[in-house]
């Protein structure tokens, strides 16, 4: 394992977990843009169903969402690291001095907006989806009951 690669696993300082933990969170702000992207991708490849393209931007969110997970755990842990169990991002960003902490508090702001609009794009192209889904079906298969009951 390189030196680069341990220090990212196992911070030999405070200095160092600070480090990957602001480092993280830049990360984030750059993959949440990415996911975006990916969301409206999907949403368009949903509207025009292209499936061949639905299923690789799947697999790209899929990859994506799974290296933010990764990040996500290291913050939490990193975090630990800094303040115990209970510790918070808050209380991270307190240690900063005030324009870093400023900035940081910035970004980590910012960060929760993308996350929001992430999650409302992504129930967008679930709901699409789902429309799709069971519109299909009753062509298919017939709507269960013709006439309701008045």
């Amino acid at each position: 394992m390189s030196d680069a690669a341990s220090l990212q696993s196992s911070p030999t300082s405070r200095q160092d977990a600070m480090r990957q933990l602001l480092a993280g969170v830049a990360d984030d702000l750059l993959a949440y843009a990415e996911l975006r992207g990916l969301l409206e991708q999907q949403f368009d490849a949903a509207v025009r169903h292209k499936g061949p393209q639905l299923t690789a931007v799947a697999e790209a969110i899929s990859a994506l969402v799974d290296v933010m997970q990764a990040r996500r755990t290291q913050r939490v842990a990193l975090v630990q690291r800094l303040l115990g169990p209970a510790g918070t991002m808050l209380q991270a960003f307190a240690l900063l001095k005030n324009s870093a902490r400023e900035r940081m508090e910035n970004d980590w702001n910012t960060l929760e907006q993308m996350v929001i609009e992430c999650k409302r794009l992504g129930k967008r192209n679930s709901d699409l989806l789902v429309e799709q889904y069971s519109i299909m079906q009753r062509v298919l298969h017939g709507e269960e009951q013709i006439y309701a009951p008045a």
